[in-house]
Order: structure tokens, then sequence, then C-alpha cells
């Protein structure tokens, strides 16, 4: 009769799943780290703080590095999604991937204790101001117009590969109350609006024919008044009035560009 031989199993150690997870973590948080702790990226990130976009060309010179070699580290940096590039034309400006990258960098900041040089802009101030970029408001007006479109919900869209925005419903009444005809401008045949980096803020304004609508809108109603030699715009006392009455817009942030053009 044959018997059956006790077998002994063999004890294996399993990791639990919420260990897998933990480890998965870390070694994204170490991947992230180590794009952030080679000292080049990191002035191309600190420089970007800002909020402002630059192109590799002008991130090369903070960095201290050649061109191509500037383009390997934002690849780096773009994979890691701590920066994103933004294609205009035949230009590629980059800037942080969002507000949370920011908030990781002035953390790490405050903990090594040190300061940043602010990024300050070399055009002439009364272009700087108010601008028309073609057809549409750009300078520190088009882009504080872009923010509070945006901050009023009448923009969605634009984080696509061509930046477009469309109309929400509360964009639609809002600019057709300002005086827009907005089935009018939908028939143009061109983009609706679309995000266009500001070559002197570093920041969206709206172009597309939004945009063209807003620059004709304030130049019928005497809000700007266009340069007779130059793209400059002229804010006037009437404009400054309109703009905070109905769109909540401020001039705190640019009166001082204001007052010197």
């Amino acid at each position: 009769m044959n018997e059956r031989m006790p077998v002994a199993v063999q004890q294996h150690f399993v990791y639990d799943q919420s260990m897998n997870v933990e480890r998965h973590g870390d070694a994204a948080v170490c991947r992230i780290a180590a794009a952030i702790g080679e000292s080049a990226r990191a002035r191309m990130l600190y420089c970007l703080v800002d909020g402002r976009a630059r192109t590799s060309t002008e991130l090369a010179v903070v960095a201290d590095v050649t061109p191509s070699t500037a383009s390997v580290h934002l690849q780096r940096l773009k994979m890691q999604q701590l920066v994103k590039v933004f294609a205009q034309g035949k230009h590629r400006y980059y800037s942080l991937e969002g507000a949370q990258v920011a908030t990781v960098l002035e953390a790490l900041s405050v903990l090594a204790g040190g300061s940043r040089d602010v990024f300050i802009p070399n055009t002439p101030n009364r272009l700087r101001a108010a601008r028309a970029c073609y057809d549409h408001i750009a300078g520190a007006l088009g882009v504080s117009l872009h923010d509070r479109f945006k901050t009023l919900g009448w923009l969605s869209g634009g984080s696509g590969a061509d930046h477009t925005y469309d109309l929400t419903p509360v964009g639609v009444k809002g600019f057709e109350a300002l005086g827009i005809d907005v089935k009018a401008t939908r028939r143009l045949r061109r983009r609706l609006a679309y995000a266009c980096v500001d070559w002197s803020e570093r920041r969206p304004h709206v172009g597309g024919a939004v945009g063209s609508a807003v620059l004709s809108l304030a130049l019928a109603r005497k809000w700007v008044i266009p340069d007779l030699d130059s793209r400059a715009l002229g804010v006037t006392s009437l404009g400054r009035r309109e703009m905070l009455a109905r769109l909540g817009l401020r001039f705190e942030k640019f009166r001082t560009l204001l007052q010197a053009s």
C-alpha cells in the first residue's frame, strides 16, 4: 500500500497591492526629482515660475548651455510633465505645465533659501501697455482681457495642439452683451478664438475672430485710440471705466505702463 508523503509547501512573501502602488509612486517621485535636480534644468524651471513663456533659445541662455543641449533638457522636463510647449508659427514657447509645478518649485526655493531674478521685458512701455497684434489687442491690456474672459467662464478649451477656444453659453451672452454679433463672428472663415502668445508679456492674449471683434468694438466705442505712428493703443479714461464696469477689469497691475506710455 502506497502511503502519500506529505509535501512541504514553501512559503513565499507576497507584496501587498498597496506596496506596489507605493513603489510606483516612489519611482515617479524619483524621476521628477531627478529631472528638477540637474542645475541647467532647474534654472530653466525657475525662469518659468513667473508664468511667462520662453523659447528654447532664451532658456539655453538662462541655463548656460548650447541650444541643442537645451532641447534635450526641455524634452526631459516635458516627459516628466513639468513643462509644456506652445507652438506659434516658427516659434516654440515653453512654460510650466501648471500651477502645481510652480507650487513645488516655490516650496523648494523656500527650503533652499534662494532668490531669483525677475523677468523684465525690454519692450517700450507704450507698446507693452496696449497694442494691436494683427487685428486683435495685445500687450498687458490684451493679456488682462484674456484672463478676465477665462475667469468669467466665457472661453472653454485652449489646451489642444492649436490652442483653440470655443465660447461657453455664458460667453455667448457676455460677448453679445458687449455688442459683439457672435453669430456673424462664427460665420467668418477663420478660427473663432485661440490663445496667442504675447511677445512682450509672454502670456496669452485672445486671437482669432473673437479677438478681432473685441478690438473693433474697443475702437468703435473709443475705449482705445490707435497711435498714429505705431501699433500702440492708448487706453482712454472712458475705456477704463467701461472695461471695469462691464468686465471687472482693473488696471492697477499695469497702471505704471499706461502712465508712462
